[in-house]
């Protein structure tokens, strides 16, 4: 992409100067980094260098002590708890190391659920997640509870939960990291599929497999602050 095209895309997330202190220690150290539509960033770094607190500020999961956190041109900091979640839920999916799935609900329940929080009607949100998990290969599973799935499934199950509200913004935190090898290669050519057709993803992770092969722009973070910035060239 040339960068008069990449200019031309709009800025999904912005994030400028952000720190956040925990008491006396520092999570992140005046970080800047913008995300633009399409873009597949994998955030990379050692433990504690501040990947998982530039996650949940990006999420509206926590705020900062100060800088700016803008996604979606809405800047984070204006919205009080109640709109954090309602903004979270209509513009960020979300996707975890350990599925966060509900045991108490089948699969097509699971998923459904994400769109009747914002409002839609429970026949529209089962016929939306039936789709969903059609298309991601686990349809035949809609009636399964959690565990009974295994990890491959539960965490396509969770992939389609965090696509229910067509978000502008996938975030995935370590998605591959409770998974075996051969699971964990289905969720990678899962995210590659979900970016290539638009999908605009952060994957935080500390697998540089997961990072050259689903991600087209590597950050690294050390210390708070982004360290380095590196494209990378697809893989098969």
């Amino acid at each position: 992409m040339t960068t008069e095209q990449d200019g031309s895309r709009n800025v999904v997330v912005r994030l400028e100067g952000v720190h956040k202190e925990f008491g006396d220690a520092k999570a992140l150290d005046g970080l800047t980094l913008e995300i633009r539509a399409g873009d597949a960033v994998a955030v990379m770094g050692p433990s504690g260098c501040g990947k998982s607190t530039l996650l949940n500020m990006v999420a509206g999961l926590d705020r900062p002590t100060s800088g700016l956190v803008e996604v979606q041109g809405q800047d984070l900091g204006r919205l009080n708890e109640t709109g954090l979640a309602l903004f979270r839920r209509r513009t960020i999916g979300m996707v975890f190391q350990f599925f966060n799935l509900i045991d108490d609900l089948p699969a097509l329940d699971n998923v459904a659920l994400a769109a009747q929080l914002t409002g839609t009607p429970a026949r529209q949100a089962r016929r939306r997640a039936l789709e969903l998990l059609g298309e991601l290969g686990v349809a035949d599973r809609r009636d399964s509870h959690p565990g009974t799935l295994s990890g491959g499934e539960r965490q396509r199950v969770a992939v389609a939960r965090a696509l229910m509200n067509r978000p502008a913004l996938l975030l995935a935190d370590e998605p591959t990291g409770a998974l075996d090898s051969r699971s964990g290669e289905q969720v990678m050519d899962l995210l590659i599929d979900l970016n290539q057709i638009g999908q605009t993803l952060l994957i935080v992770t500390h697998d540089p497999q997961l990072a050259t092969r689903c991600a087209s722009r590597l950050v690294e973070v050390a210390d708070g602050r982004v360290a380095r910035e590196s494209a990378l060239e697809a893989s098969a």
